[in-house]
């Protein structure tokens, strides 16, 4: 299993994500912020300066990890948006990354959803024909309060572009109250990679194996069925404070739970969880 990471959770300097990755003998970066600027915003010669960087390490770019999609529907400028989208795909050429990260798009509130089907298809179909030939996969994330959040609406995205790949994001079904095992049994045949997040009932997201999102058991079937890469999320809460109230013996504050005095401490955390879990 390939090992990857939003290491820009660990810092948000290039050079620290390196040495976050180096030190948890992880395989590379699906890249999301580079020196305090989102992916879908560098330029082009910066993307080459990150690719060196990458290179020098012995690291690759697994995904980039674009905010793509995770706009407001309504009154959206698509023939811009297509342009942002052609430049994150000049950008994971130069990266060498195989695949781009997206959501299909936050709705009006208190829309039905089903009104919009068919264009969020529309939109999702044409970056697909941007990306074809590239090389590139263009692969859909389950994300909160789009229109593919739950599983069986990404399986109408699916169903209706059959070019398009699944993301697995676990915790995020967790927040939309989805049975995590159920929804990998409808979308299995349509998932490319996974986002290691795990969650508690309440939506609270925990270390790989702490919650309730089957991780285990879909990891079992993922490499089954021939799954060969993950992306490490952590999301893990991080008190600056935390060593204090450590010092002091009074942990009450925090209200217990998964909480770490640094996002590195976070970050290595999320790794060996998922170590102990694989």
């Amino acid at each position: 299993m390939k090992i990857y990471a939003f290491a820009d959770e660990s810092g948000a300097m290039i050079d620290h994500q390196i040495e976050a990755l180096k030190r948890n003998g992880l395989d590379g970066l699906e890249v999301r912020n580079v020196d305090g600027t989102n992916v879908a915003d560098i330029t082009l010669d910066k993307a080459r300066e990150v690719r060196q960087k990458l290179d020098d390490a012995g690291l690759s770019t697994w995904s980039i990890g674009s905010p793509i999609g995770k706009v407001q529907l309504e009154n959206l400028d698509f023939a811009a948006y297509l342009d942002k989208f052609r430049h994150v795909l000049d950008i994971a050429h130069i990266m060498g990354a195989g695949n781009i990260r997206m959501f299909s798009f936050h709705l009006p509130k208190d829309s039905d959803p089903a009104n919009h089907k068919n264009q969020v298809i529309d939109y999702i179909g044409q970056f697909l024909t941007a990306a074809e030939g590239s090389g590139v996969d263009v692969c859909h994330e389950n994300e909160s309060g789009i229109f593919g959040d739950i599983p069986s609406r990404c399986l109408q995205l699916h169903q209706a572009l059959p070019g398009l790949k699944g993301i697995f994001d676990p915790a995020n079904y967790i927040q939309q109250r989805q049975d995590t095992w159920a929804g990998w049994q409808m979308l299995a045949p349509y998932i490319k990679y996974m986002h290691i997040k795990d969650a508690n009932a309440d939506g609270k997201v925990v270390p790989a194996g702490y919650g309730v999102g089957n991780l285990a058991r879909i990891l079992t079937e993922f490499t089954k069925n021939g799954g060969n890469a993950v992306t490490l999320e952590p999301h893990l809460t991080v008190f600056d404070g935390l060593a204090k109230l450590e010092e002091h013996g009074d942990m009450s504050k925090i209200g217990g739970g998964f909480v770490y005095p640094s996002a590195d401490d976070a970050f290595d955390a999320a790794c060996n969880a998922l170590r102990k879990l694989l």
